[in-house]
């Protein structure tokens, strides 16, 4: 019989149980402090120190390069690719900013997770049955409330760590919502913890953002409009991606 590696017993028995101490305690404060803050903001400081937990005890080392194109206070629709359940740790942790993700709807149900997702202020879709008017409604809101957006235009994890086809939805709501979409391309998560492997592994990782993209003044935008749209902010992250993700990783 094969013994496992170090990383898997580190993962199994250290790392695990400490991410589910880290989800209790935050998420605990997150879910108590909505009492007081409905603005979620305590909610995503307490998100921001859940994910730097997690980095700092797995030995993941970000390197955030383009912080200076983006304007502090600015609503964005960051679009990233996604390689790894690592990613969201990396961009909460990295990015100085009001964060919301869309999730779905199913995940309310999820103990201590659902409940800081939902009193957090963040978004929510039914899958099956979505109400457009009501979520281009609430990104509207988006500005006044000073938050900003995180989606995987992907809609799921890459099993080789090439970008795929980004999914034209947001961006349709992105053009309808008149908010830029700001390219984020993240290199490396992989190697600590690529999709179907229960084994974590300490490794440097990059945070590449780019110059916001406006989108087009369109009065009623199309899907081929917002497949363009999507199409362009995916060739700029897959150049990032392919350029800087080592060799058959």
């Amino acid at each position: 019989m094969r013994i496992p590696p170090y990383h898997w017993w580190r993962t199994v028995f250290f790392l695990i149980p400490a991410i589910t101490v880290y989800t209790i305690v935050l998420g605990a404060a997150s879910i108590v402090s909505s009492v007081f803050d409905s603005s979620g903001y305590f909610a995503h400081r307490c998100a921001r120190a859940w994910s730097w937990l997690i980095l700092k005890t797995t030995g993941v080392r970000v390197t955030v390069e383009g912080l200076d194109r983006i304007t502090p206070g600015t609503t964005y629709v960051f679009v990233s690719n996604h390689q790894s359940i690592y990613d969201t740790p990396v961009v909460f942790a990295s990015l100085p900013y009001q964060l919301r993700i869309i999730a779905k709807a199913s995940l309310v149900r999820f103990p201590v997770l659902g409940w800081h997702l939902k009193r957090g202020g963040h978004l929510f879709v039914d899958r099956k049955h979505p109400d457009r008017a009501g979520i281009l409604t609430r990104w509207r809101a988006l500005v006044s409330e000073g938050l900003s957006l995180i989606i995987y235009a992907e809609g799921g994890r890459s099993w080789d760590g090439r970008v795929g086809r980004f999914k034209a939805g947001s961006f349709l709501l992105a053009i309808e919502a008149g908010l830029p979409v700001v390219p984020l391309a993240i290199v490396g998560t992989r190697q600590v913890m690529p999709k179907g492997r229960l084994r974590t592994e300490p490794a440097d990782v990059k945070l590449i953002i780019h110059d916001p993209i406006h989108p087009p003044a369109i009065d009623a935008p199309t899907a081929r409009d917002a497949k363009a749209f999507a199409a362009r902010t995916r060739d700029i992250v897959a150049a990032a991606v392919e350029e800087r993700q080592p060799t058959g990783v």
